[in-house]
């Protein structure tokens, strides 16, 4: 385990128990607590006893012993020991311990063995009982370390002529103080390039390794360096990530030999030429590097002695100089066969022919005075050098006097020239004529010719090196980077490799990866591999397209760099399920409602995009609603309400509309009692003023105000007025003031309801038969029946409307004449006002139909514009 705990705690407990009866027990126990780190546990892995014997009955304060001096315990340990004895009644503690020191004292209770142990015949027998109890408390690990490499950049060294599926331990693995699962579970590769990949392996012990498998052929040569980033990954829930940056290098082999850049070599040389004149430098070039580039030159053993010895040639640099004195007499020729020499290759073979010309006189001579950095015959120049920069000046001597037929040549490619100089005579300049350029080519070689009128030529070389410098920015493959990722995407998800690349040399064309200032905190770019990754995870609906910049800067003096923009569009994943406007919808109807009437409008959105965003809505449970009416059908209806997106999976969510039915005062109150008109009721004379008679009872379908009814008496018939009175809200008749007249009391009662916007009634006639007896019942049915009839009540229940009482004529029409005589007046001005409209109408029948034929073709049109207009019109109405 490399989690632990930092302490563990220790109990020991003593015990001296009873005999059988508790309240006379000795329970003597001490509790050693100690705490400190593991390694001062190790004098306590067994159970250590500490026997004391004492007097009994000795007083009080008396030391019994010193726990901490008897264990040999280090009291000065930061945390310190604690001692400890559990509490008790004063009456059961016998004993009192100090707790920073362990030492023991008698209390003020007297120890009486006889008492406390009264079962002990022997001597020297104790009535003790000793138990040890070890208590560990172990953590258990959470995944809170993520794995960490020993070094931010792991170097692994690889030949390039390593077989396929070869197989390098990288040593400097990953570490995890986590334990088991949480501990690191696997590596991998942010870019494997086409030609490596990773294989874990388990040793005994349980520890990862990670190997690296060459899946390609390798050829340094072609690339030398390959960089990406191995990720350490554990087994938490989320995982933890460690990075490092792994560099495998491409080591050389020696499979590749020198090779001269020319194979035939011709110089021409005047046999007066001086002693160490340069006459020609062979270059030979291997790709390998290190020993195995070593590139010695020697001459072949078909070189005489002779011809060594003229011609020094040197081993290292492939200069040949004249080393001796060549013989004016005749002329000669040389054959000079060079050899490339590189380590375990075959040499490469170069032909040096040299011309030696035979001179009467002395020669004409030419002197290289440079002006630019020269070493050894090479001279070196900046790349950022201007045209027509001077590099050196070509002195022209031992000529005639008038120099007639001497020129000077320059030979070889490149922006070049050699022009006579004008201020001096026999002095030429040789200078650049474009811009050098280190990217294109790295060096020149010139040979400056002087040819004399006898056909004598003398050569002098001249070898240029293009020095680089920092003048090419890093390029960026491509200037727009349009990256596509899944929403929800695990953290620190790949999202695409940037490359960029940079002409020049060394440092100055390594390139630096940075992100633009514009770019999230989100996003991550690798520094050196140019790997763009996302550290959270995306929310299409948050925010769908990211747009930055990113820069390529190079280390060279001063640094260049160039921008590129990446697009990253956050594709949508159906993770929004359908969502209504509000939790639940409350709708209001009034009853008789039609069929297929629309009652309320659901708002329901989606945050997904396209398909995934599409809604379709169905009722998962309802009834089919057709005519509501609340007094025969229930008040309440609950629908519930499912939309389904059109994401695969699909997502739905529910919600619940609940119908409200508002009652419309349709029904008339209904009077069940009294049950006709006919009936009737004793009254006794003696009643009493207050007395509850009878009462009119009613009832109404409708709801609400609509049900609420009202009692009144409308009209009365009979026996003294205001004998009965009515509650208005109860119905009950009471008897008002004492009965002197015998008879039939008869009252219209009107019963009404307190709808909107009109209040609905009915009418009822309450006939009270006021006497001491019923003697004939016929008489009083004659009564009731003659009674109703000069009422002149009709007795009818409206159901829709508005019910009135009906008065009698004689109260509709007090003034029956006035009201003929006005009615035949307004009869004649009604006729005198018709005949004058039709004279009017028809004398301008005649001018309308002239007109009608010249507005025929404009109408025409307008008609057909106006059926159109009309259609529109209808379904506007009907929406």
């Amino acid at each position: 385990m490399k989690k632990k705990m930092k302490r563990e705690s220790f109990f020991l407990f003593f015990f001296k128990p009873h005999s059988s009866m508790s309240n006379e027990s000795l329970g003597l126990c001490i509790l050693l607590l100690y705490t400190s780190p593991l390694c001062c546990f190790a004098n306590f892995s067994q159970a250590k006893e500490l026997v004391y014997k004492i007097k009994e009955g000795l007083p009080s304060g008396t030391l019994i012993g010193s726990m901490g001096s008897d264990l040999h315990l280090d009291l000065s340990l930061d945390p310190h020991v604690l001692f400890n004895l559990p509490q008790k009644m004063p009456s059961d503690q016998y004993v009192t311990l100090n707790s920073t020191t362990g030492q023991l004292f008698t209390s003020g209770n007297e120890i009486d063995r006889e008492t406390l142990c009264p079962d002990s015949s022997e001597y020297n027998q104790g009535c003790q009982y000793f138990q040890l109890v070890k208590v560990k408390i172990l953590v258990e690990d959470v995944n809170d370390n993520r794995p960490r490499f020993p070094t931010g950049e792991i170097r692994v060294s690889v030949p390039e002529n390593t077989q396929v599926n070869a197989r390098f331990a990288v040593e400097q693995s990953a570490t995890d103080p986590d334990l088991g699962f949480h501990g690191v579970q696997t590596y991998w590769l942010v870019n494997d390039f086409g030609v490596f990949t990773l294989d874990v392996e388990e040793n005994e012990g349980g520890e990862l390794t990670p190997f690296l498998i060459v899946t390609d052929e390798l050829d340094r040569e072609r690339r030398e360096e390959y960089v990406t980033d191995i990720i350490a990954e554990d087994g938490g829930l989320p995982p933890l990530l460690g990075t490092a940056t792994l560099r495998i290098i491409i080591t050389d082999v020696n499979d590749n030999c020198p090779q001269f850049t020319e194979s035939q070599v011709n110089v021409t040389l005047c046999g007066n030429t001086t002693k160490g004149e340069h006459l020609s430098r062979l270059h030979a070039f291997d790709p390998d590097q290190g020993a195995n580039a070593v590139i010695s030159y020697a001459y072949s053993d078909r070189v005489p002695r002779e011809a060594r010895a003229l011609f020094h040639l040197d081993r290292i640099t492939g200069v040949i100089k004249l080393a001796g004195q060549i013989n004016t007499a005749t002329g000669k020729f040389y054959k000079l066969t060079v050899l490339a020499n590189g380590p375990g290759c075959v040499p490469a073979v170069a032909t040096v022919t040299v011309h030696v010309i035979r001179v009467a006189s002395g020669p004409p001579v030419i002197t290289p005075r440079y002006i630019a950095a020269e070493k050894d015959g090479v001279v070196t120049m900046k790349e950022s050098e201007p045209p027509f920069s001077p590099i050196a000046f070509f002195t022209v001597s031992n000529t005639d006097q008038r120099g007639q037929g001497t020129e000077c040549l320059l030979e070889g490619s490149g922006p070049f020239r050699l022009t006579p100089y004008k201020l001096l005579k026999n002095e030429y300049l040789l200078e650049t004529t474009e811009p050098l350029d280190h990217e294109q080519r790295q060096d020149y070689e010139l040979t400056v010719v002087l040819r004399n009128p006898r056909g004598l030529a003398i050569k002098t070389f001249v070898k240029i090196l293009v020095l680089d410098e920092n003048d090419n920015a890093p390029v960026f493959k491509q200037s727009l980077y349009e990256v596509s990722v899944e929403e929800n995407n695990p953290p620190n998800s790949f999202l695409t490799q940037l490359q960029a690349t940079d002409q020049d040399s060394e440092a100055r064309g390594e390139v630096i990866y940075t992100l633009g200032s514009d770019a999230p905190s989100i996003f991550l770019l690798e520094r050196l591999t140019g790997v763009l990754t996302v550290s959270t995870s995306l929310d299409r609906e948050e925010k769908q397209t990211y747009r930055f910049m990113v820069r390529a800067v190079d280390r060279g003096t001063p640094r260049r760099e160039s921008i590129a923009t990446v697009v990253i569009t956050v594709l949508d994943r159906n993770d929004n399920s359908p969502r209504f406007i509000n939790k639940d919808f409350t709708f209001f109807v009034p009853e008789n409602f039609p069929g297929f009437g629309e009652i309320g409008v659901l708002s329901v959105t989606d945050a997904d995009a396209g398909e995934n965003g599409w809604v379709a809505l169905s009722i998962v449970n309802g009834s089919d609603i057709f005519v509501i009416d609340a007094g025969a059908q229930q008040g309440t209806y609950y629908l519930w309400i499912e939309a389904v997106d059109g994401g695969e999976p699909s997502l739905s969510c529910l919600t619940v509309v609940t119908v409200l039915l508002l009652d419309v005062n349709d029904n008339p109150p209904v009077v069940l009692f009294p049950q006709s008109n006919q009936s009737y009721m004793l009254v006794l004379p003696s009643t009493l003023p207050g007395t509850s008679i009878t009462e009119v009872y009613a009832v109404d379908k409708d709801t609400g105000m609509n049900a609420v009814i009202a009692y009144s008496i409308i009209k009365r018939k009979g026996g003294e007025p205001g004998s009965f009175d009515i509650d208005p809200d109860t119905g009950n008749i009471t008897l008002k003031r004492e009965l002197s007249d015998r008879g039939l009391y008869s009252l219209l009662v009107k019963v009404s309801d307190h709808g909107q916007p009109e209040p609905l009634h009915s009418t009822v006639l309450v006939n009270l038969f006021v006497n001491e007896t019923v003697s004939n019942e016929s008489y009083i049915q004659s009564l009731l029946t003659g009674e109703e009839a000069e009422i002149q009540m009709e007795e009818k229940q409206w159901y829709v409307g508005k019910l009135t009482e009906r008065p009698s004529r004689e109260d509709l029409f007090p003034c029956q004449p006035l009201l003929i005589a006005l009615s035949v007046t307004c009869l004649g001005l009604f006729c005198i006002v018709v005949t004058l409209t039709a004279y009017i109408c028809c004398k301008k029948l005649k001018k309308w139909r002239k007109c009608q034929m010249k507005r025929l073709e404009v109408e025409m049109p307008l008609k057909v514009n106006g059926d159109d207009a009309d259609r529109k019109r209808t379904e506007i109405s009907n929406i």
